[in-house]
């Protein structure tokens, strides 16, 4: 189902009389989460969090219910709202899991395997008819409501992707308003010079992600195929996977990053676990101040990891993070 903006204020309206009172923010204003001059924006886990719908157009009523006006949006939300094909995808959180405490049989992991085949040629075939038109028009819809698609995410990337996939990509990309698109950073070096190519016949940035894999110098060669791949750097992965400040990293390459995801873990010393923010060891505040009084322009993204506290829903604790930024900021 396709929502318009008034449904979709609507919706958030209804959210908001039974959210706790100060915690969610107008939602009949247009948004704004751009604090001393740090665009606070966010990415959401499309399988993480039920209780927010996955296709693109049901996301928006979220993000005007808490007040972000910027978002990552992932190409599985996008393209569901396209009418892409609806079975979970491999590379999403949730997509792929067996039922707790049974192992599949040889048989049940070879059916498995030849579905997600049949269902990757489809959503190939899928993309590659699919009409710019939607896509703009989602664009329309975000931009009427206030909200702007500065990034398109890119799950499950692999060499086997075609140039034409590629196209299709960057294309999207710029349909629904994105300077820049995310993705994993992958081990192949010959897919990050690719990636470099693309970007830079389609003037649209890539920034590589990290999780825990990584060291300071895991992006060096991708940065030096091209002036267009850069860095979408999570601050709380790093501090794991190093157990260092992301500080330093971020001074010297704030020319090269597209984009930050914000989240607060433990170092690995104290567990390396998902805290609510405040409760960890990143430092958090400190980065957003570096932002500000640096005037880096990239956006900072909320991603909610930590488990949600019992008795409160995850719109209330993305308004909680979204609190910390502004009052870090202020």
């Amino acid at each position: 189902m396709t929502l318009s903006r008034r449904d979709i204020l609507k919706g958030a309206f209804t959210a908001l009389a039974v959210a706790k009172p100060n915690v969610i923010a107008n939602p009949l204003a247009y948004p704004d989460s751009k604090y001393g001059g740090v665009q606070i924006g966010i990415i959401i886990s499309p399988y993480s969090f039920p209780d927010i719908p996955v296709p693109a157009d049901q996301t928006l009523k979220t993000l005007l219910q808490v007040g972000i006006n910027a978002i990552e949006m992932q190409d599985l939300r996008a393209e569901l709202y396209a009418g892409a094909p609806s079975e979970p995808r491999q590379g999403y959180s949730g997509s792929t899991r067996a039922a707790a405490g049974q192992t599949p049989s040889p048989q049940e992991v070879q059916q498995r395997q030849e579905a997600r085949q049949k269902a990757a040629e489809e959503l190939k075939q899928w993309r590659l008819s699919v009409p710019m038109s939607k896509y703009e028009a989602l664009r329309k819809l975000y931009n009427d409501a206030g909200v702007n698609m500065y990034a398109f995410r890119l799950a499950n990337i692999t060499p086997a992707i075609s140039d034409e996939e590629f196209d299709y990509f960057f294309r999207s990309a710029r349909a629904v308003g994105a300077n820049q698109i995310t993705v994993e950073l992958p081990e192949e070096t010959a897919l990050t010079k690719t990636f470099g190519e693309f970007a830079e016949k389609y003037q649209t940035r890539v920034g590589f992600h990290n999780h825990t894999h990584v060291n300071y110098h895991s992006w060096d060669t991708a940065l030096s195929q091209s002036p267009f791949n850069g860095v979408n750097f999570d601050v709380g992965h790093y501090l794991v996977a190093t157990g260092e400040s992301p500080i330093p990293f971020i001074k010297e390459h704030h020319d090269r990053i597209t984009s930050l995801h914000l989240k607060d873990r433990q170092l690995p010393s104290n567990g390396g676990r998902n805290m609510p923010w405040g409760q960890g060891d990143t430092p958090l505040k400190e980065i957003l101040q570096l932002m500000k009084a640096e005037g880096y322009t990239f956006p900072a993204a909320i991603e909610l990891e930590y488990r949600i506290p019992e008795g409160s829903t995850t719109p209330t604790e993305i308004a909680r993070c979204l609190k910390f930024c502004k009052d870090a900021l202020a």
